[in-house]
This record gives structure tokens, C-alpha cells and sequence, in this order.
């Protein structure tokens, strides 16, 4: 297969009212057919957003924005369909934003790459959608969880080593630490 496909670089920035360093990313492999709106479910998929009941939007370093237009009448500027843009707009060496949950602003820097790939090389398939096929850095839990049962208030439950797990590893449960 030809080299035709955008390989295009994701660095978390910042989100929850602060800034992230160092910033994770990842690289997806991304077919220039491919919408904006794939790329915005790619990277959230790879972020780790679970929950999707939030809007989202691309600024482009020329202004022109891309996102959600579901609630485009609460928009006060021109907002185009990411559903409908393919990522073909997209030249090499070029810069944009994607922002997830206005409310928590969720940033990424992304950067085309100047060099185009084969998927086949670099991913081993051909995917459907953009795909990450490198990564780096601990996603943040997208409301700052940091237990199941996490308040935001209280502080982290005693660590249990691994005495608390069922023994289907011989290094698990109740003889932990005696092997």
C-alpha cells in the first residue's frame, strides 16, 4: 500500500482547570476519507473518555472550527459538521486544536506530520478509523477520580498489596509476599 494516510501527533495540554507536563499522547494513523467526527471518537477512545454526553470542537490555526453541530443553535459563530469534513483539509506541518467538555476543556495540540505512512507498515491493518498506533504519559480520569468510590474529598483507601485479589496468580491473595 502507498504511503497516503496522515500520521497526526495528539498531546493532551491541559483540562479540569490545569495544565498537564509532562503532556501524554498518542499518534494516530489517519486516512484523509476519514471525518473529523472519527477522529474526535479515536481520541477520545484513547484518552480514556467514558463519558461522551459532552460536546467537542476543532479551531484550526486559520479560525475555521469544526465540531458537534447537534446543538449548533446555541453557537454564536460558524461551525462546520465534523460529520461531514474529512480530514483531507488537512495539510502537513499543520496545527489545530480538538477540545473536549467546554465545561472542563479537555485541549489537544495536534500536529499533521510531514511525512505520510502506510497503514499496513505502521499499524499492521488497514483500520476503519483513525487509529493510535504509539503513545506515551498516564491519561488523567476525565473527572479526577482516583478510586472507584473517590469523592473528591476523602483521602485513598489503605493499599492492600495484593492480598485483596482471588489467587488466580500464585502471587495473588491471601499468600501474597510468601512465594
Amino acid at each position: 500500500m502507498a504511503k497516503t494516510w496522515l500520521s497526526i501527533r495528539v498531546e493532551l495540554v491541559c483540562g479540569r482547570g490545569g495544565s498537564l507536563w509532562p503532556r501524554p499522547g498518542r499518534i494516530f494513523a489517519a486516512a484523509r476519507r476519514h471525518t473529523f467526527a472519527d477522529l474526535a471518537t479515536s481520541i477520545n477512545d484513547a484518552f480514556a473518555r467514558w463519558d461522551r454526553s459532552h460536546l467537542h470542537e476543532f479551531t484550526l490555526a486559520n479560525g475555521r472550527k469544526i465540531g458537534c453541530t447537534l446543538w449548533i443553535e446555541d453557537c454564536d459563530y460558524e461551525l462546520e459538521d465534523d460529520s461531514a469534513t474529512t480530514l483531507g483539509c488537512l495539510q502537513a506541518g499543520e496545527q489545530f486544536v480538538f477540545e473536549f467538555d467546554f465545561g472542563d476543556g479537555w485541549d489537544h495540540l495536534c500536529t499533521v506530520d510531514e511525512k505520510r505512512i502506510d497503514p499496513l507498515e505502521s499499524l499492521g491493518i488497514v483500520p476503519d478509523k483513525p487509529l493510535p498506533y504509539w503513545g506515551w504519559g498516564q491519561i488523567p480520569d476525565q473527572y479526577g477520580r482516583r478510586w472507584d468510590e473517590d469523592d473528591g474529598e476523602s483521602d485513598p483507601p489503605p493499599d492492600p498489596g495484593l492480598v485483596d485479589l482471588p489467587p488466580l496468580r500464585r502471587w495473588w491473595g491471601p499468600q501474597a509476599g510468601r512465594w
